[in-house]
């Protein structure tokens, strides 16, 4: 996988590791695959997350900018370590930014179909990252690994978000937040992300949440 622009800067000349460990299953038989809710009327879809060097990234066309902060654990840098992995995060009003670093000699595994997302919409349900597809929802994502003393750069949104791109390959979703009329709803909404991690053989969940801390009028 490609790292994210802004997030490659950051690990300097450390190199990023996207390997799967096992290969992704099929959907579950007999069960109907659900239709995800179409997008509202003139709402902005979003194809894959174009990363930016800005330090608040936007579209275009976004008629407000968001502000936020991170709440758990809090943070002032949106980072977070413990002897075995180091976080940084980048929210954004289209998906969440991520870059995590294996501190050990040893490898890790995230465990995308163990992961929760919590929307700021209060919905929760699965997580999708960068290689995820609409015709993905129902398949078993295959873990990531991350070897020792490596970094991992992946962006997450709700598996939810996910839009039909009408048989073409991109990955089409809906923001996370709107960026049009309707963005001063969601001043003091939170979101965030429980990611679990296969640390020697043993699952660990390690919680994120954000808060819109301020919608501005551009």
């Amino acid at each position: 996988m490609k790292s994210l622009p802004l997030l490659a800067a950051l690990a300097a000349a450390a190199s990023l590791s996207g390997c799967a460990s096992s290969p992704p299953g099929g959907a579950a038989p007999g069960v109907a695959a659900p239709v995800a809710p179409p997008a509202a009327e003139g709402q902005t879809l979003v194809s894959g997350a174009s990363d930016s060097l800005a330090s608040a990234p936007e579209s275009a066309a976004a008629l407000y900018r968001y502000r936020f902060t991170q709440v758990l654990p809090g943070s002032e840098r949106f980072t977070f370590q413990d002897r075995d992995l180091s976080f940084y995060f980048r929210p954004s009003p289209n998906v969440l930014y991520f870059q995590v670093e294996n501190r050990q000699n040893r490898p890790v595994w995230i465990e995308w179909d163990r992961s929760v997302f919590h929307d700021p919409r209060e919905g929760t349900g699965q997580v999708a990252h960068s290689p995820t597809r609409w015709a993905d929802r129902f398949n078993v994502q295959a873990p990531t690994q991350i070897t020792g003393l490596q970094r991992y750069s992946d962006y997450v949104l709700p598996m939810d978000y996910l839009v039909d791109p009408a048989g073409s390959d991109q990955q089409l979703h809906r923001p996370l937040l709107p960026e049009d009329t309707t963005a001063p709803q969601f001043s003091d909404k939170e979101f965030g992300v429980d990611l679990v991690f296969r640390i020697e053989d043993q699952p660990r969940t390690y919680s994120f949440r954000f808060k819109v801390a301020s919608v501005i009028p551009k």
